[in-house]
Order: C-alpha cells, then sequence, then structure tokens
C-alpha cells in the first residue's frame, strides 16, 4: 500500500537503519536515508520530505544541532530517535525543536503509530476551515494557514506546541487532564509523554507571555492543564 508521505531517515548504525527501512517499506512509506548530519541537512533542504526520524549520536555532529539548524527555516516534524534515556537529554531535544522522542531499544510499532499520529495532526491542520480564526484576548490562530499570533505578532511554534495549542484553544475555558492531552498529541498515554507535555507547556507559556497580563494557561496540579478564557 503506497503511502504519500515521506520521511527521512537519519541513522549510523547500519542494523537500526536496516530495521527502520523495513519498517517503512512495509507500510509504504517514500523514505530517504542518511548516516551523518551533513548527510541529513543536504537531504533535508533539496527534498520536500514530510518528517525527520533522527538519531542523536551521529559520527560528524551532534543530532541537537541539525534540529537547531532545521528549525532555523522549517517547521518539519522531527521524531528522535535515540540511546540517550536520561530526562535531561529528552528535555534538551524538545527544548531545541523536536515533536517527539523515543528512547532505544524501541518498538517499531510504537515508532509507526507516532508516524500515524504526526501524520493525522498534520492532515488535520491542512484540512481546517478557510474561514476560522480563534481569539482569545491577546492571542490570535489562524487556523487556515496554521499560525498562530500573539499580539498580533507571530509566534514561532514547532509542530507540537502548535497542536497544543490548538488543542487548548478549540477547549478553551475546560480543563484537559494529562492523558487526555498527551492521548490526543502522541496518540498515547505513557509516563514519557507525559514529560513532553510538561516541556511543551513551559515553552508554550514562555512564548504566550505578555508582560502586563496573567498566563493564558492554568495549571492543574495533578489534573492537567487549562487555557484561561479572556
Amino acid at each position: 500500500m503506497k503511502n504519500d508521505f515521506s520521511i527521512i531517515v537519519v541513522e549510523d548504525d547500519s542494523h537500526v537503519r536496516n530495521l527502520i527501512r523495513t519498517t517503512l517499506k512495509l507500510q509504504g512509506y517514500d523514505f530517504f536515508e542518511a548516516s551523518t548530519g551533513k548527510d541529513a541537512l543536504s537531504i533535508a533542504t533539496m527534498q520536500k520530505a514530510d518528517m525527520m526520524l533522527l538519531d542523536l549520536g551521529l559520527p560528524d555532529m551532534d543530532g541537537l544541532e541539525v534540529i537547531e539548524n532545521i528549525r532555523s527555516w522549517s517547521s518539519m516534524p522531527i521524531i528522535v530517535i535515540s540511546a540517550r534515556e536520561e530526562e535531561k537529554d529528552k528535555i534538551d531535544a524538545l527544548n531545541i525543536g523536536a515533536d517527539d522522542y523515543l528512547t532505544k531499544p524501541f518498538s517499531v510499532n510504537e515508532m509507526i503509530a507516532r508516524i500515524h499520529a504526526m501524520q493525522r495532526r498534520l492532515q488535520y491542520m491542512q484540512q481546517k476551515d478557510e474561514s476560522s480564526i480563534f481569539e482569545n484576548g491577546p492571542l490570535t490562530i489562524d487556523f487556515a494557514s496554521n499560525i498562530a499570533y500573539l499580539k498580533q505578532n507571530e509566534l514561532h511554534l514547532t509542530q507540537q506546541e502548535y497542536a497544543l495549542l490548538v488543542l487548548l484553544a478549540q477547549n478553551v475555558g475546560k480543563v484537559l487532564t494529562h492523558s487526555y492531552i498527551v492521548s490526543k498529541i502522541w496518540g498515547s498515554s505513557m509516563d514519557s509523554d507525559i514529560l513532553s507535555l510538561r516541556v511543551y507547556i513551559n515553552s508554550l507559556r514562555k512564548k504566550l507571555k505578555c508582560e502586563d497580563e496573567d498566563s493564558l494557561i492554568q495549571t492543574h496540579i495533578g489534573i492537567g492543564y487549562q487555557m484561561i478564557k479572556r
């Protein structure tokens, strides 16, 4: 079955790359392969890919540098697949612009589930009603162009940050539980995704901060988060 969605696979371990290659072929995905950061950046600039699967431990540069470079010009979703399992490693990757993080050894079924979740989210954002504009105090979201503004200044958000912001906006005034949010954003309710959620909420709060106003996002300790209606 052909899948009209292309993925850049960046992995220097030939065995892991072969596993990912075989899995993507079975799912019908088009893909490009790179074993170095330099090749990954070259492919990303020359090919119109929809997503990147990225190992952090590359032979020529740290994968974080690849993320930082791509984020300077593209919002292409990036799913990190790395042997680095410390909480700090995951937070650093998410803070710099990664959209998701899988720790090696990983389940190919989980990898595909996360790719599917990201794919559904991208398709949903592309199908939004072109006349649909959300406004809440200083925040405006143009669903047609997938752009958010704070006091008429464009917000520079990653795919995951934007998806989280849209979910909160669509439920403005409602308290959304941690498990509900991660199931909608990541397609699962794993503890590791709760950590990712905290990272993205903190990042969103910084980007939505207005000096003269309280935060638009309120934390309900042990429960979840809510966008305050203005």
